[in-house]
């Protein structure tokens, strides 16, 4: 249904009337209509996470760069693909819900999140990590890295937690702006040649080798 509404917005009446049920016929399957968008966004997430775990796993481990560029092309490809989804987990809220602090979708969420991260883990055991070029750090970051050290092996300084955050945000604004049309000015060739071009400096700044 948001395929071809092209919108996130979700109604149970519509979905009873595509499923030939009656709209309290669906309180079976979900409590309500915040328990059905919570399954949904769980469920994009998990299929981010997959896509992503796909494209980096059919790189060599030795290749740290064609990891990264397999996992940034594959979440753009993911966000081309299902725009519908990608706006459900990282566009505006919707209006009315607000997601729990803790359940199936922060752990979705974390699950998808956690394949840039990894890459990262991977450059530092292997001792191919360098210097991000920002190293000033502000506390909140620092502390949320000491979490991070407690939650996955090996340690990670504050700056390669915010180089990870950086990492993300750059290849994330690009994607956003693409999925929604702002570069559409551009040819295919163009867009594809300054996404890499965008993903080596993102490489570059965090430290990673390229």
């Amino acid at each position: 249904q948001m395929r071809e509404s092209g919108s996130i917005d979700v109604r149970f009446t519509d979905i009873a009337r595509a499923m030939e049920l009656t709209p309290p016929a669906l309180y079976r399957y979900f409590a309500d209509r915040d328990a059905l968008l919570g399954a949904l966004i769980a469920d994009a997430y998990a299929a981010l996470g997959r896509c992503v775990a796909e494209a980096r796993e059919a790189v060599p481990v030795g290749d740290l760069f064609g990891r990264f560029l397999a996992i940034a092309q594959a979440y753009r490809r993911w966000a081309r693909r299902e725009p519908q989804q990608f706006a459900l987990i990282f566009g505006l809220p919707l209006p009315g819900y607000a997601a729990p602090q803790e359940g199936p979708t922060t752990e979705a969420a974390r699950g998808a999140m956690a394949q840039l991260s990894a890459l990262f883990f991977d450059a530092l055991r292997q001792g191919r990590l360098g210097h991000p070029l920002i190293g000033r750090t502000h506390p909140e970051l620092a502390e949320h890295a000491q979490e991070k050290h407690h939650a996955e092996p090996g340690h990670v300084p504050a700056e390669t937690f915010q180089a990870m955050v950086h990492a993300w945000a750059s290849l994330h604004g690009f994607t956003a702006l693409e999925a929604h049309g702002h570069f559409d000015w551009m040819s295919p060739d163009a867009r594809e040649d300054l996404f890499v071009g965008q993903v080596r400096l993102a490489a570059y700044a965090s430290g990673m080798p390229g």
